[in-house]
């Protein structure tokens, strides 16, 4: 049989129907999964590219369901502080005098960063999304991009990034042959008016695409929200129209047991982003909770300015763990559920579990290799137990996204990855000089 890639000898974990595969084989043709099994019962396939997969671990690419990735430009510029300082003082200020090529290098040095540490899909939400979408084409990565869309009573903002996203929808959604996809982007209650939320909800429907917004963060706007309206956020989003099966939250720690049942009610998707909600301070969601609900989580990173970095495997363990301080019980979120939530659960948040998250015939490959050839990483007992407590995004050997072959042997194949650093690294120097803040994005985005 015919193949383009032929992976041979490897441990493999499918997320799918069969468990862990030893000694497996995978084979892809035109960007499809069209064998997995044991290598002894394989078809014997010819094929233009065959990996040695003998001690390393073949599973699907990492799903980060949350982050802004151009933020690795203010890496480590505002720290240690809560989010609401962190916002007003510092990041909405430096975003204020991004221009397009700033997203657009910074966009690409995150997906690097990604790839690298076996992430081959991910949701953004960010300003110039036009420029992440060029960074995702060039690197190879999976993506679905959301323009952030925001006025605070300013109407015409409002009108304004909403006729952007949708512009957006139009060039990109189910581009480069299914690897680029678009949802609305609404930032978060606070952040909109009631009538843009109802427009957005009207557009959503209207293309059939699905909407990403920040969801109960921060206990102060939960508090505001609940004296200004009378409801809770999730009530409001249910009034608008926006509580649905495509709407992605992300954050979701201030709900009540009665957001968390409307929320299940509508069957919305779940992001928990553990770094960042550690790190400002912001809360930890009740994720057992929202589970024996019957909602779905993916796990995110969040922005890499608020995390501060991008690996998908930092972003599982603090998840097991954080959750088990919580409810003082080692037996909440296993590692077997920290791996779904980052592989099959993450693609059904983005409505993409058709395609990918799970190693099976028929699916697209997005497939990363782990050497487990590592002290760290011996003896493999329990293969989730490995990935989730003791693998580091270091350990990611090769990374292949819709067939291809996008990293091998930790190089990048794509895009030159030093060159980006140095572009990044100036171009972030560059915007943290510049003179002259627009004073009005900054009033815009405070006023209560």
């Amino acid at each position: 049989m015919e193949a383009d890639i032929v992976i041979r000898g490897c441990l493999v974990l499918t997320m799918g129907k069969i468990d862990v595969i030893e000694r497996g084989l995978i084979a892809i043709k035109d960007g499809a999964i069209i064998y997995v099994g044991r290598e002894d019962e394989a078809p014997n396939f010819k094929a233009d590219e065959v990996i040695d997969g003998r001690g390393k671990i073949a599973m699907p690419g990492l799903i980060n369901c949350h982050t802004h990735v151009a933020m690795t430009l203010f890496r480590g510029i505002a720290e240690d502080v809560e989010l609401g300082v962190w916002l007003r003082e510092t990041i909405w200020p430096l975003e204020s005098k991004l221009k397009p090529d700033d997203v657009y290098y910074g966009a690409l040095l995150g997906f690097i960063e990604m790839i690298k540490s076996g992430t081959t899909c991910s949701l953004d939400m960010y300003l110039y999304e036009d420029m992440v979408a060029k960074a995702a084409v060039e690197s190879g990565i999976r993506c679905v991009l959301s323009s952030g869309i925001f006025d605070v009573g300013h109407k015409m903002l409002g009108k304004i990034l909403l006729k952007k996203a949708l512009s957006l929808v139009k060039r990109y959604h189910g581009g480069e042959k299914g690897r680029i996809y678009v949802m609305l982007g609404p930032h978060a209650v606070y952040t909109c008016s009631l009538d843009t939320l109802r427009k957005v909800s009207e557009e959503a429907t209207k293309h059939n695409i699905g909407i990403h917004i920040h969801l109960a963060e921060s206990e102060e706007e939960t508090i505001n929200i609940k004296e200004t309206h009378g409801k809770s956020e999730v009530e409001l989003l249910n009034e608008v129209g926006l509580l649905r099966s495509n709407l992605v939250a992300a954050h979701c720690i201030h709900l009540s047991s009665e957001d968390i049942s409307l929320m299940a009610k509508n069957n919305v998707k779940v992001v928990y982003n553990p770094v960042s909600n550690m790190k400002l301070s912001s809360g930890i969601p009740r994720v057992k909770d929202l589970l024996d609900a019957g909602l779905i989580v993916g796990l995110g990173t969040d922005g890499p300015a608020s995390n501060n970095c991008l690996d998908m495997f930092e972003t599982m363990k603090v998840a097991a763990l954080l959750q088990k301080a919580l409810y003082r019980d080692p037996r909440v979120l296993p590692a077997r559920k920290v791996v779904e939530m980052a592989t099959i659960d993450g693609a059904k948040v983005l409505g993409l579990n058709n395609i990918i998250g799970s190693i099976e015939v028929g699916k697209r490959a997005d497939i990363i290799l782990i050497d487990v050839n590592k002290p760290h990483l011996t003896p493999l007992h329990n293969v989730y137990a490995t990935l989730v407590y003791s693998a580091r995004g270091g350990d990611v050997d090769t990374v292949i996204i819709d067939g291809r072959i996008v990293m091998r042997g930790r190089m990048i194949k794509t895009v030159d990855e030093y060159e980006v650093m140095r572009r990044a690294a100036e171009v972030s120097q560059d915007l943290l000089s510049r003179k002259g803040l627009k004073e009005i994005f900054l009033r815009i985005l405070t006023k209560k």
